[in-house]
């Protein structure tokens, strides 16, 4: 019985300490649960920070993206048409909710750039950017056409295309020779009508009775020149921005030494291209990449800036030397619109006064806060610009 009783006392013994160790083993079980499951937080977010961190970097990208589009469609004529889908949207709040939002408010995407949004330049939805009491049928033309300035190339204008395409407008952008996507080498033009020729090609294609309003920007200005003197009947308006408006028997070189030596900026960043060898004449020039946010985009986004730096191309000698042949017949029957860049370092606001006096259009419209490429830095109130000068009527009291 003592046999039995220490058994039994031995067996609950054991039971005793298997029940403890049991309960340890839960506790450390638990307690090891616990600690996975923070990990599994921790692990989840970090996912969910590198998704946020994917996310903003596709958001900086997408305009680059946008761009990279061109280069995959063979165009005719020059032409770009800009491919929508890829433009950046902003999702409605029934949209958001759909995707799987919820009910939290959907902010609207911003750029990066570091400088305060101005009330000259709201972040609003495109649609709204264009009075309601535009009837795209009733304007004289509702088309578009845009053309870049030296060095650049129609990737510029994508910001400006979506703007006006949701507005109901038609939209097509130039690749002049060697620029964009051309595949012509730069250091081979010799003329401006070689350079030109995308455009005067499209314009001459145009059908009867069809116009267009005309937009040049920078070097741009002096091309539209040139086609307004070729094709007056098929432009209803040209627009000139921060551009090269030259008179008849001027050379975009003369237009740029009317600065004397005020603009140094603009000299450290030309590089010379030699392809001829170096006694003779250049056939391109450059422009320092390390200088161009501050020649050409110091109030524009950072991405933007990195989209140019890696899109931008020669800007062809030639065409810079040539001078004009403007008539009153052909090129001043064209009605003309300046658009001023208050912040402009490659074409300074004193500059661009000083062409528009010697030869004034029917409007000039002051751009505050933009630099010289306003179709980054400022493209709502440009588009709103825009609008304003297609609206503007066959008969103006001048």
């Amino acid at each position: 019985m003592g046999n039995l009783f220490s058994l039994c006392k031995l067996k609950k013994t054991e039971a005793a300490r298997k029940k403890s160790s049991t309960t340890t083993s839960s506790s450390s079980s638990n307690s090891k649960r616990f600690s996975n499951n923070q990990l599994g937080s921790n692990r989840w977010n970090k996912m969910r920070s590198s998704k946020k961190e994917k996310m903003e970097d596709a958001l900086i990208h997408e305009q680059a993206i946008a761009a990279a589009l061109l280069f995959q469609h063979h165009q005719q004529n020059g032409t770009l048409p800009f491919d929508r889908s890829s433009s950046l949207r902003h999702p409605s709040p029934g949209a958001a909710a759909a995707a799987g939002t919820g009910s939290k408010k959907q902010s609207l995407p911003r750029s990066s750039s570091s400088r305060p949004r101005s009330l000259a330049d709201p972040l609003v939805q495109p649609h709204q950017l264009v009075a309601q009491d535009t009837k795209i049928d009733e304007l004289e033309t509702s088309r578009f056409v845009l053309v870049h300035g030296g060095g650049f190339g129609a990737w510029c204008w994508y910001k400006t295309i979506t703007l006006l395409e949701e507005g109901g407008f038609k939209v097509d952008a130039i690749d002049l020779t060697g620029s964009g996507v051309h595949s012509c080498d730069t250091n081979t033009i010799t003329s401006l009508a070689q350079y030109v020729k995308p455009l005067t090609d499209y314009l001459e294609k145009l059908g009867e009775g069809e116009k267009v309003i005309l937009v040049g920007h920078d070097f741009g200005g002096a091309c539209i020149s040139y086609a307004m003197e070729l094709f007056p009947s098929k432009i209803a308006k040209a627009v000139f921005i921060a551009a090269a408006m030259l008179t008849n028997g001027q050379s975009t070189l003369e237009m740029f030494s009317q600065q004397g030596n005020s603009n140094d900026l603009m000299k450290q960043a030309q590089i010379f291209n030699y392809a001829n060898g170096k006694d003779r004449p250049p056939t391109a020039i450059d422009l320092d990449k390390s200088l161009l946010r501050e020649l050409l985009f110091n109030q524009s986004p950072s991405k933007d800036v990195a989209l140019a730096s890696v899109s931008m191309r020669s800007i062809p000698f030639a065409p810079v030397l040539e001078k004009l042949s403007l008539s009153d017949k052909n090129y001043g029957s064209v009605r003309r619109f300046y658009i001023e860049t208050t912040d402009d370092d490659a074409i300074p606001l004193s500059l661009q006064q000083s062409l528009i006096d010697a030869n004034p259009p029917e409007r000039v419209f002051l751009l505050k806060g933009s630099d010289h490429s306003p179709f980054f830095s400022k493209p709502q109130a440009l588009h709103r610009l825009f609008v304003e000068i297609a609206k503007v009527p066959l008969t103006v009291s001048l």
